[in-house]
């Protein structure tokens, strides 16, 4: 009987990206292009090999225009996975789905945006009121009370979870210095060279309270590709196979978008829960099998209930573990090694995968010894996603 387990059957290959900016003065597609062209030279791998596609439902780079430009015959599959950030670890797992099944054998994932320089996803206005589906009608429930930004919706979970677990401005403080640190000493990072204190960061300027500035996460162009093929084919190419060890996606009881107010209990991430059980299902590992993760860093104050929901901290308890330095350069569980999405760039957590990839092989700037597994995790207060790479 065949093995119906995605775990050890495909493998990452190739993998390529642009610089990372707020002006990339080039089109979306160029971008896609650039980093989708470098990441088959890295796997060595002919362009008109490639077979699928799979990247987010807001990225404006049609699959079709990619393949015609890489000079594609047949492909046979291609998805866009929605929700914002929440996808950024299931395009991988959908193309890793295709190449364990025999659909395709060779698949692009890719995230291209010009996220700063065309548009913004935090100012607030988002011309719901013209087009009046589903999801902008719900918000028409929110934003009369001031609910216009992701920063605003954060905000109010946040709240909650410092007044049930008595976390601290201070405690989210901790996670950006952190990530700003591993930032400072990667070239590829926008504030690379620019290290932030605690006290910077408790001088910030309020965004939504309790979130300061240097809580939230950057608005950038760029583009991050990868090429995922066979775990059997794998062997023989040029890099390091990269095993998708497991992949999976959760929504859970009472999900909306960013606005899950009306659950029991707003202080855990119960979607994420659901990954993180699926991921340790699959992969027959736990918490204590990983050595360094990619948690996404959309705002600070998620990155807690994400360390607990994948078993890192007990429930209310990820404050210790932060202000233990764990999440810090040469803690057990060093988080977020190129910088994050508040130090390196804010890709839609593509350039999260990207660190994971570059921490198997070996070859991260910022590189944790003795990597076997690698959890990668996509936006929360969303449907959301999440990876284990590994080894073979």
């Amino acid at each position: 009987m065949t093995n119906p387990s995605l775990s050890g059957r495909a493998a990452i290959v190739g993998l390529g990206a642009t610089e990372f900016s707020k002006n990339s003065g080039r089109t979306e597609l160029r971008l896609a292009m650039e980093a989708t062209l470098d990441a088959l030279k890295d796997a060595g791998i002919d362009p008109s090999e490639v077979e699928g596609f799979s990247s987010y439902s807001v990225d404006k780079v049609p699959e079709y225009e990619i393949a015609r430009l890489l000079g594609c015959k047949n492909v046979k599959f291609f998805s866009q996975i929605p929700h914002g950030g929440g996808a950024a670890c299931a395009p991988v797992m959908h193309a890793a789905m295709a190449v364990a099944t025999g659909v395709a054998k060779v698949v692009v994932v890719y995230r291209a945006m010009n996220e700063r320089s065309w548009y913004r996803f935090g100012t607030g206005s988002y011309g719901f009121a013209s087009t009046p589906i589903f999801e902008n009608v719900n918000y028409g429930w929110y934003m009369p009370h001031g609910f216009h930004t992701p920063a605003a919706w954060v905000a109010m979970f946040a709240q909650r979870y410092m007044h049930t677990y008595g976390a601290t401005s201070e405690d989210f403080g901790r996670i950006a210095v952190a990530v700003r640190d591993f930032a400072a000493t990667n070239p590829a990072a926008f504030f690379y060279g620019k290290p932030i204190t605690l006290e910077e960061h408790q001088a910030s300027r309020w965004i939504a309270e309790p979130l300061h500035l240097l809580d939230c996460c950057q608005e950038s162009d760029g583009a991050v590709a990868m090429v995922i093929t066979s775990a059997e084919r794998a062997r023989d190419l040029k890099q390091k196979p990269v095993v998708i060890k497991g992949g999976a996606q959760g929504i859970t009881e009472g999900q909306q978008i960013m606005t899950s107010y009306f659950r029991d209990d707003i202080t855990g991430l119960p979607e994420m829960g659901v990954v993180a059980k699926e991921l340790y299902a699959q992969s027959g590992l736990g918490p204590d099998a990983i050595q360094t993760a990619v948690i996404y860093d959309h705002f600070t104050p998620f990155v807690l209930p994400q360390l607990e929901e994948f078993g890192f901290a007990k429930r209310g308890e990820a404050k210790e573990f932060i202000r233990a330095g764990h999440h810090a350069r040469g803690g057990k569980l060093p988080i977020n090694t190129h910088g994050g999405q508040l130090g390196e760039a804010y890709i839609h957590g593509m350039n999260g995968v990207a660190e994971a990839v570059r921490q198997v092989r070996g070859t991260a700037v910022n590189q944790v010894a003795g990597v076997e597994n690698v959890l990668v995790t996509a936006g929360t207060g969303v449907p959301t996603s999440g990876l284990i790479l590994g080894t073979v």
